[in-house]
């Protein structure tokens, strides 16, 4: 298979999107010899969501669509535990997994972006409902408002994959939308996402239950 590379992986119980930076605390023995190996990958790995089981101690189901990532910044203390800051670079495909020892590691392919061809059109109606759904659930729950637009500087794509961050999403709806290759369609799948979120919340502020599940 063309392109086909050899990645350590990090499984985690979230999804990562494309151009967003996460913060992970590494305690972990195997994850530990993984931030040691980094210099091998030039400070690549590949991120996945747990779809079962467990962050710590193996025997996890994992979706096969994930992220490759980089690290920005890596802090180890003495006792070997570790602070790093990554940004998801692209996503990537799971074709197999290899021994787990002593981490994790697959055989993966880089999945290009695809060119945004529609006008700002559906990008501006997309943020103006996910805006609007973490208004109302700002009303409901601990769900913030959103308090700023997009970057300027941001092209279409990342601005698109900004917003599928920025959204209350499901862990579900999240992996979702990460494993749809078409930018158009992507955003009008988070629209339609956020519009039924959005119902739930006015349905819930109407009847005076402030609990959203």
């Amino acid at each position: 298979m063309e392109d086909v590379v050899i990645l350590p992986m990090f499984p985690l119980s979230a999804v990562v999107f494309p151009g967003t930076r996460l913060p992970l605390h590494v305690f972990e023995p195997r994850y530990r010899q993984l931030v040691e190996d980094l210099d091998e990958t030039s400070g690549h790995f590949g991120i996945v969501l747990i779809t079962r089981g467990s962050e710590v101690g193996g025997g996890d189901v994992r979706s096969t669509i994930g992220v490759e990532v980089e690290v920005e910044y890596l802090s180890t203390s003495a006792d070997g535990r570790s602070m790093m800051v990554v940004r998801a670079i692209e996503r990537l495909e799971v074709f197999s997994w290899l021994d787990g020892a002593p981490y994790p590691k697959a055989m993966v392919q880089r999945i290009p972006s695809h060119e945004f061809t529609s006008d700002q059109e559906l990008l501006k109606q997309t943020m103006s409902v996910v805006r609007r759904t973490r208004a109302l659930l700002s009303e409901v729950g601990d769900t913030p408002a959103l308090c700023h637009d997009l970057e300027e500087s941001w092209g279409v794509d990342e601005a698109a994959w900004q917003l599928c961050s920025l959204a209350p999403l499901s862990l579900y709806d999240a992996q979702r939308l990460l494993e749809t290759s078409d930018p158009e369609h992507r955003l009008a799948q988070l629209r339609d996402v956020c519009e039924a979120i959005s119902q739930m919340a006015i349905a819930l502020l109407e009847s005076g239950d402030a609990t959203f599940e």
